[in-house]
This record gives structure tokens, C-alpha cells and sequence, in this order.
């Protein structure tokens, strides 16, 4: 698990205490703009935790013999710019200065294409069960990083996959307890690990 004692890092556009792991899905932004966070769930198979099979999506290499499920994913093109594992472990595929593919067909407040402009993280997990104290405290760090390295991430421009594709998406879900997240992000900010 990651150690989380001190403030997360970002150089190079990435976070230093994250496992770094090859991913070929992302492309240029158009505008250069990084100004949103997406929060997404994820699990593969669904509600089932601590497999390689999410990373394995990610990387295109997920195998449709593994589960029935897979067949109807595993040519999907997808990314997220980091997961957060559920002993609160950090893994990057993307350069956070990139675009991942995670958002979909979007739209956040009248303007659509959200990948252009936002950072993609996933938590293990799933609509259906709690997520843990270590993601939370993973997730607080990591928004406090990403807020202080592009500043035009602020608190009130943090939002669920749900949020922003409600007619596709339900993740975070239901279990995703925002007033706790959110609560801990101000904790942090006003403790002066950020600026605002």
C-alpha cells in the first residue's frame, strides 16, 4: 500500500507515488486545458476485487476466455489517468498532462467532450458495497496533489462519471459518500497541504 504520510507528488505529470504502468490509450488535448476530476467506480469482474483484469483492460489486453463478461469489453479502448486500488494503492496509466479515455460521450456544464479537459480516477469497486478507508485517504491526497499542480481543478469542479453522463453512467454510486470526501478534501486544504 501506498505510504501516504506526507503530500503526494506530481512531476512530469505524474504522481510519484503511484505504480506506473504502460497504457496506449490516450491522445493529445486539443486545448491543453486541465480543469475537471472525474471519479468513476470499477471492478472486473463486476464486484468482485484484487484482480489484474482491470489493469488488463486498460493495457488491451484483457482476455474474453477469462469471464462471460469480458467478451463485451475486451476490444473496448478505455483508460482512466489513475486507479486507486482498495488497500488504497495508486496506479497511473496515463500522464496526467494527456487525455485518457474514460469519460465517454459528456457533458459538464453545456460543454460536451469531457476527456478533453478533465483527469479519469477510477476506484476499485462498485455501486453495490462501500468503498475503503485507505481509497478515501488515497483519494484526499491525490485531489489535494492534482488541485495544487493545476490549479483550475477546485472543489467545486470534482464530479461523479454520473454527473456528467447520467444517462450512461451511475459510478461512484450510491456507496460513494461524497459529504465524507469532500469534508477530508476541506480538512486538507485548510491544513495547508493547498491552496485555495
Amino acid at each position: 500500500m501506498t505510504t501516504l504520510n506526507v503530500p503526494l507528488t506530481i512531476e512530469k505529470h505524474r504522481l510519484r507515488q503511484a505504480r506506473q504502468v504502460a497504457c496506449d490509450n490516450h491522445n493529445e488535448r486539443t486545448e491543453g486545458e486541465i480543469s475537471l476530476l472525474v471519479i468513476h467506480n470499477i471492478s472486473l469482474p463486476a464486484g468482485e476485487f484484487g484482480g489484474p483484469f482491470i489493469e488488463d483492460l486498460f493495457c488491451n489486453r484483457l482476455d474474453a476466455d477469462q469471464h462471460p463478461s469480458f467478451e463485451a469489453i475486451a476490444s473496448l479502448r478505455v483508460s482512466a489517468h489513475l486507479l486507486i486500488r482498495r488497500d488504497g494503492s495508486l496506479v497511473q496509466f496515463v500522464p496526467f498532462h494527456r487525455r485518457a479515455w474514460h469519460a465517454g460521450v459528456s457533458l459538464y456544464e453545456g460543454r460536451e467532450a469531457c476527456n478533453d479537459f478533465s483527469i479519469g480516477i477510477e476506484l476499485e469497486g462498485c455501486d453495490d458495497q462501500p468503498f475503503t478507508n485507505a481509497q478515501y485517504t488515497s483519494l484526499t491526497a491525490t485531489t489535494v496533489a492534482l488541485m495544487s499542480h493545476y490549479p483550475d481543478i477546485t472543489p467545486s469542479r470534482i464530479v461523479g462519471h454520473c454527473d456528467i453522463a447520467p444517462d450512461r453512467k451511475t459510478d461512484p454510486g450510491p456507496y460513494f459518500d461524497w459529504q465524507r470526501y469532500r469534508q477530508a478534501l476541506t480538512f486538507s486544504i485548510e491544513g495547508g497541504h493547498a491552496t485555495r
